[in-house]
């Protein structure tokens, strides 16, 4: 009888802080993942942001080709010329603020059995918050 007693105190004795280093493990392993988990939150937010500036660009490259479009066929029964590298502003326009089309150019490239041919290009360029994003756009036109 004694000797189990005995037996008792010193397995006790023995487990005495293990409970300190499992918890020690707990907290590093849960600090790890939550260290993974703010760099994985802010790299997907610098994704969405680059995502909306690049959407922006497209957007102000797309202005910028229709600008020129509406130049090239007017709606009045007069044809159009087709101007070479023009620039348009679009920092006034709500949601395209600090953006522009650049490089906005026509080209007349044949004319076949009274058809002329001509191909549009624009360049659309935001600068958000030193974040600086391009994309460009090519238009294929025909006269009617």
């Amino acid at each position: 009888m004694f000797h189990k007693s005995a037996l008792n105190l010193t397995t006790q004795n023995q487990q005495h802080g293990s409970a300190l280093v499992i918890a020690i493990f707990i907290i590093v392993v849960m600090s790890l993942l939550g260290s993974a988990l703010v760099k994985m939150v802010s790299s997907n937010a610098e994704t969405i942001a680059y995502e909306v500036i690049g959407t922006r660009a497209f957007q102000a490259a797309q202005a910028g080709a229709q600008q020129k479009m509406s130049i090239l066929f007017p709606l009045l029964p007069s044809s159009g010329t087709c101007t070479v590298d023009s620039e348009y502003d679009f920092s006034a326009i709500e949601g395209l603020e600090n953006c522009k089309a650049v490089d906005v150019d026509c080209i007349e490239d044949a004319t076949v059995s009274g058809v002329t041919y001509y191909t549009v290009t624009s360049t659309g360029q935001c600068n958000v918050a030193g974040i600086f994003t391009s994309r460009t756009i090519e238009i294929k036109a025909k006269s009617l």
